[in-house]
C-alpha cells in the first residue's frame, strides 16, 4: 500500500469515526433508559477518541481542534442532560 493509499484510508477511517460519533450522540437522546443512553455516550466519546488520535497521527490541527471541540461538547451536554444514577 503506498503511501498515499495509506493516508486515504486513514482520512476515510477519520470520517467514519466522526460520523459514527455524531450517530451515537444523536442516538443517546433518543434512549429510551439510562443504561441505553449511557452506551451511545461510551460509543460517541470512544469514536471522537479515536478520530482525534487520527487526525493528530496525520497532523491535521484543524480537524483535531474541531473534534476535541465536539467531544468536551457531548461530554458536557451528557452530564447535564442524562439522568444521574439514584442511590
Amino acid at each position: 500500500m503506498s503511501e498515499e493509499d495509506q493516508r486515504n484510508a486513514k482520512l476515510a477511517n477519520l470520517a467514519h469515526c466522526r460520523e459514527m460519533g455524531v450517530r451515537a450522540y444523536d442516538r443517546m437522546y433518543e434512549a429510551h433508559s439510562f443504561r441505553d443512553a449511557n452506551d451511545c455516550y461510551r460509543d460517541a466519546k470512544e469514536f471522537f477518541y479515536e478520530a482525534i488520535k487520527l487526525a493528530d497521527e496525520m497532523g491535521l490541527t484543524d480537524d483535531l481542534e474541531s473534534l476535541s471541540k465536539r467531544l468536551e461538547h457531548i461530554k458536557m451536554s451528557s452530564e447535564a442532560s442524562l439522568p444521574s444514577k439514584r442511590i
